[in-house]
């Protein structure tokens, strides 16, 4: 009270004009000690209001539950690595990405699947890990339905590279050793190497502990799309898909990292998306999407027969690689 009681007499002894020395530099005084006091509590209540809306936000996030859950009594999955697509159709709400699709992918075998972009071929393979579920039809592995098994466990079992590599501000020994407990190091090494991205770690300034910033922005692309399928390959998984996954490397080191992966495809089902001939034309078999729908498959050498799709993209791009070469 005594504090307001000088202010106020200060404050009026100035407007009226008859302030004393004293009275002048207690009220600066006092005026100054004032200062912080009301800077703070514009900060503070700035502050709680920033973090009221920030908790109301997260709270939602905090609220929300997956609606891919496991059921209540879960079945254990098999160990083989079959696919089978049951008449599957996606409604994503603004239309079909996937339209009656039966479809078998026999264990230990390598499927690729092309078509033009818009197709569903990753809404086809997303299916597989259960990221969703179909709108009609069902999905299963080794004679099981996917709803029926954990989706923990479903994934424990798949190596996936999506299109988006997604890497983590870490090392880059790090984010290939993701989601993998206790891996060696020989293990990471050996991974790095059969994604054809050894040497260039090797040219790094801290090889496999360089840290590789948010989201890898210190990588290019192809050395994110090689990290992501070292990644996979480190899961040791019984299936594996490589959504596009070497679209930003060159030729060259495509069929470098082909080779390497050959030894490690063997044995296991693998479903690879691409658009390059060059990448699908060693599997044992080709599925060809047009509008969600499967158009064509068959072997390299019964597609190109058949004249459609796939016969016109492998013609393009061989004139594209004789034109190359000259």
């Amino acid at each position: 009270l005594t504090f307001l009681a000088v202010i106020w007499k200060g404050g009026h002894d100035v407007l009226a004009g008859r302030i004393s020395m004293g009275s002048f530099v207690m009220f600066n005084t006092y005026m100054g000690i004032l200062v912080w006091p009301m800077i703070a509590l514009g900060w503070v209540v700035n502050l709680m209001q920033r973090g009221g809306a920030s908790l109301k936000r997260l709270n939602e996030i905090l609220r929300e539950r997956p609606t891919i859950a496991p059921p209540s009594d879960p079945v254990p999955l098999p160990g083989r690595g079959r696919i089978v697509f049951r008449h599957v159709s996606v409604n994503y709400g603004s239309g079909y990405a996937l339209r009656h699709i039966d479809l078998e992918i026999p264990a230990a075998s390598t499927i690729a699947v092309v078509g033009h972009t818009g197709s569903g071929k990753s809404t086809l393979v997303n299916l597989v890990p259960r990221l969703f579920d179909p709108t009609e039809g069902s999905i299963e592995i080794d004679g099981l339905d996917l709803r029926r098994a954990d989706p923990a466990e479903i994934r424990r079992g798949i190596g996936f590279v999506p299109q988006e590599t997604f890497l983590f501000s870490a090392t880059i020994a790090e984010n290939i050793a993701f989601g993998v407990e206790q891996a060696s190091e020989e293990e990471i090494r050996r991974a790095a190497e059969i994604a054809g991205l050894k040497s260039d770690i090797e040219g790094f300034p801290d090889g496999y502990q360089t840290i590789v910033g948010e989201r890898g922005i210190t990588l290019s692309g192809g050395q994110k799309q090689r990290t992501a399928i070292a990644r996979a390959i480190l899961r040791d998984p019984r299936i594996l898909i490589l959504d596009d996954a070497l679209s930003s490397v060159d030729t060259m080191t495509e069929e470098r990292i082909l080779s390497h992966l050959a030894g490690v495809m063997r044995g296991r089902t693998v479903i690879l998306i691409s658009h390059r001939v060059s990448t699908v034309r060693g599997a044992d078999r080709i599925v060809v999407l047009e509008k969600g729908r499967i158009a064509e498959q068959g072997t390299h050498n019964e597609l190109v027969a058949l004249g459609g799709y796939y016969a016109a993209l492998a013609q393009k791009q061989t004139l594209e690689e004789e034109l190359e070469a000259i």
